[in-house]
């Protein structure tokens, strides 16, 4: 179609196959080849000039049409700058750490949709691994799975908050064995630092009460603010309070509980430059997309 549209504009097989870089057979077998396939002449010779003959009139419109629509698809394809992205995360990242990232993104992909799912961390890697999911942000230890692909973006700080005059803050170290008979205000089941700090606590034979379990920090957040009891959570959703002090950090530490906001996809997955894009801003590739962090529990 584009040796046609250039021998129709020159008006000659020479000059269009030198514009094009080719020898001049391979440009008359092309418009052969068409001729055959339309059953039509497309071009009409007289003497050393040559013309289009009605058909071939009609086809060069056709052809522009197709070729400038195949031009388009070839850039829209090479951008992927539009359609749906799936993605899911839990609600403390999504909550207090991703929105200036997303914010960041559709300002370089603004016909992209992104549909943003909270689910917990078991579920995120399960639609993952099903093709549900485009791409994962989670909090957890290092992944380790034969069919998922994760990136480690930072070390996610968790923290015991507790109120100011909580018995547990005058220590100057809180260890393992000084939790045993603490109420805890607790994420739901399939948290996976909930199930970290209750691993822990059962490895150590300490005795815990979990007097409240909730799927909203903020609601954690205000029972342990009020004094019913303690809670792990992650660092970044406690930021105002700490400052506030209305909730304080307790002198708690341990390996076990060491955390990574990480991005997941599956191994097979095909990353379009939208994904490439999501994936450089959470790394901070693109600027300082995600807020610093201290590397310690605190």
């Amino acid at each position: 179609m584009k040796s046609f549209l250039e021998v129709a504009r020159c008006q000659s097989f020479t000059k269009a196959a030198e514009n094009l870089g080719y020898v001049q057979s391979s440009v008359t077998a092309q418009i052969q080849k068409l001729e055959q396939e339309y059953g039509v002449v497309l071009f009409e010779r007289y003497g050393r000039s040559m013309r289009l003959t009605s058909a071939g009139e009609q086809l060069r419109e056709t052809f522009a049409r197709i070729l400038e629509l195949y031009d388009d698809s070839k850039r829209t394809i090479a951008r992927q700058a539009k359609g749906i992205l799936e993605i899911g995360t839990i609600e403390s990242l999504m909550a207090f750490l991703l929105p200036p990232l997303f914010h960041r993104f559709l300002q370089s992909f603004p016909e992209i949709n992104l549909q943003v799912n909270e689910l917990t961390e078991p579920s995120i890697l399960q639609a993952i691994r099903t093709g549900q999911l485009d791409v994962g942000i989670l909090m957890d230890l290092p992944i380790d799975d034969e069919d998922i692909e994760s990136i480690i973006v930072r070390q996610e700080p968790l923290v015991l908050v507790a109120h100011p005059e909580h018995p547990l803050s005058a220590l100057q170290h809180v260890g393992v064995a000084d939790l045993n008979g603490q109420y805890l205000i607790v994420t739901e089941q399939g948290c996976t630092y909930r199930a970290a700090l209750e691993r822990l606590l059962g490895q150590h034979g300490i005795n815990y009460q979990i007097l409240h379990e909730f799927g909203s920090l903020e609601a954690i957040k205000q029972c342990v603010s009020y004094g019913l009891g303690i809670a792990l959570v992650p660092r970044i959703t406690v930021t105002r309070e700490l400052i506030e002090r209305t909730l304080v950090t307790l002198p708690f530490t341990h390996t076990d509980i060491t955390f990574y906001t990480q991005i997941v996809h599956h191994k097979k997955k095909w990353l379009s430059p939208a994904i490439r894009h999501l994936i450089d801003l959470l790394e901070g590739k693109c600027g300082d997309a995600l807020p610093s962090v201290e590397t310690h529990i605190s």
